[in-house]
């Protein structure tokens, strides 16, 4: 695998997804699906470069997206599978979620009541499933914990509504966020003493995302028996898994390059990006990106705060340190920002967006879109 050839990018910010990277991670999942008979879609929440579609496709099922807009994506660009779930679906939005889903997943009975009849008279081949809440999850942050206390996510047993079982093709639950297997099987536990009494009625079940199958330490052969396991119990019932960071993690940096250095009581580097508007992921989880090269603060020779080039004084990355100092122009390399990144970032502030690029397999850099002020301008009135 060749390295990237940061002399090559023309501008920056600019996120750079590495293909064979990509197709490492999306190796994995065919071996998942290969050896466990689970089968696996791409939750576009958390990764939607379309323009990797093609090789993504060669591996996955097709997609889960979260409302009509990502529904539409997966459809005109993958058109293989396609799952929507949405906490509450609009009516001016089910018909034509109804015409290009393959599965409907509705949040709560009264959403089922509301358009079943509609959706099935649109579409008679569609599946529908019930998001329902397992109550278990040992998600690491409140933020991210579908199942913590006073969710509006899935249905619990209590208001679970026995009369739709008949109707229903799947059971859908999500509990997990950047977990191993061991919590997979914790919320296994808790699903199936609430709900096995409906599992085997059913033609599949969707154990969600929140899977980090591709992280080195994760237990991958543990995974495929767990999933076999629970097939086995409930007659060879098919299992959907929906990862979305798991399909990203690791497959590239956001370069970005220092505009300014400032002094006000530390040496603090202003950046052409922002976490606020390209990281999100950094204020909100929180976590500390990492950077090539670099160390703690103090830990080498030269310490920085690295700032966004917005006007929010908390814009900030982190303090980091290097064996040179720093100079304006230099290119700093965020690692790991494919993920949860370009499909949450904003224009805030004006600032411009990041270009996307592509790091191909045979060493070439295919800058695939560039953005400017019209994007900006039209999100506006």
């Amino acid at each position: 695998m060749s390295t990237i050839d940061f002399s090559l990018l023309p501008h920056t910010p600019c996120y750079i997804c590495e293909e064979a990277l990509l197709e490492k991670n999306l190796q994995v999942m065919e071996r998942v699906q290969r050896e466990s008979g689970a089968k696996i879609i791409l939750a576009l929440k958390g990764f939607a470069m379309w323009s990797t579609f093609p090789l993504v496709a060669q591996y996955l099922q097709g997609c889960t997206a979260s409302g009509l807009h990502e529904a539409k994506l997966a459809r005109e660009k993958m058109n293989k599978e396609v799952h929507t779930y949405s906490p509450a679906f609009k009516d001016e939005d089910i018909d034509e979620i109804a015409r290009i889903s393959d599965d409907i997943v509705f949040n709560s009975p009264a959403q089922f009541h509301r358009y079943y009849e509609r959706v099935k008279s649109i579409n008679p081949n569609i599946s529908v499933s019930l998001r329902i809440n397992p109550e278990y999850s040992s998600s690491p942050v409140d933020l991210y914990n579908p199942c913590g206390l006073y969710s509006r996510l899935g249905t619990t047993l209590a208001n679970f509504d026995d009369s739709i079982v008949s109707k229903l093709d799947g059971l859908n639950f999500h509990a997990l966020c950047e977990q191993n297997v061991d919590a997979l099987e914790g919320v296994l536990e808790a699903f199936e003493a609430k709900f096995g009494q409906y599992i085997d009625g059913m033609k599949y079940v969707n154990f969600g995302g929140g899977h980090h199958i591709t992280r080195v330490d994760y237990d991958v052969d543990r995974l495929i028996e767990v999933i076999r396991t629970f097939k086995n119990r409930h007659n060879n019932i098919t299992v959907y898994l929906e990862p979305g960071e798991a399909i990203g993690w690791q497959t590239g940096p956001l370069v970005a390059s220092v505009l300014d250095i400032v002094h006000n009581g530390m040496a603090i580097a202003i950046l052409d990006t922002s976490a606020e508007a390209h990281m999100p992921d950094t204020l909100a989880m929180p976590y500390r990106a990492m950077i090539r090269g670099s160390g703690e603060a103090g830990e080498k020779a030269y310490t920085y705060r690295f700032g966004g080039n917005t006007c929010l004084a908390g814009d900030i990355m982190g303090d980091y340190s290097f064996d040179e100092p720093l100079n304006v122009g230099d290119k700093i390399i965020f690692e790991d920002q494919i993920h949860y990144t370009f499909v949450k970032n904003t224009t805030f502030n004006g600032i411009k967006l990041p270009s996307l690029a592509i790091w191909t397999k045979e060493g070439k850099l295919d800058i695939v879109h560039e953005f400017g002020y019209e994007d900006y301008r039209n999100r506006l009135s």
